[in-house]
């Protein structure tokens, strides 16, 4: 194995498989809530996660649909729960933003990044504000990918 900067986390979900179709309750169509993490091989001295859902297939270019950070390092992240403070999503508001395709299968791309640090960022900041305050900071990360296309398109 080679050594990387960083490390690699395995991120799945009890609710969707790596690639698997994401369940509306998840989504637009649903609850609107986010979906089940579970974490592993978290490497020691992390300190907090950050993750940063985004959508690459959205017509005007890619969607961010959930962007948070300073969440206690934990193997699980439940559903439906904000375990840490909120940066801005694509739809100008904090928080979790369900898949909501317009038309077609979409892939959603769930980042998570284990951090040696506590990031010093305003609730509501962007994304990019976000991948700034991480650089240096990222012990290891891991992705889980869903798709999701709208009932009835």
């Amino acid at each position: 194995m080679e050594n990387n900067a960083t490390g690699n986390l395995k991120i799945s979900s009890t609710a969707f498989d790596h690639e698997g179709v994401i369940p509306s309750k998840y989504t637009c169509e649903g609850e609107d809530v986010n979906p089940p993490l579970q974490i592993d091989q978290m490497p020691s001295g992390t300190k907090t996660l950050a993750i940063i859902a985004e959508d690459p297939d959205a017509p005007k270019g890619t969607f961010d649909h959930w962007v948070i950070w300073n969440i206690p390092p934990a193997k699980l992240i439940g559903g439906d729960t904000v375990s840490g403070v909120c940066g801005k999503n694509g739809s100008g508001k904090t928080g979790y933003y369900g898949p909501c395709p317009p038309s077609g299968f979409h892939r959603y791309y769930f980042h998570v990044y284990a951090l040696d640090a506590e990031l010093d960022l305003e609730n509501g900041a962007e994304k990019a504000e976000l991948q700034q305050a991480m650089q240096g900071h990222i012990l290891a990360e891991g992705v889980l990918m869903g798709r999701y296309q709208k009932h009835g398109l």
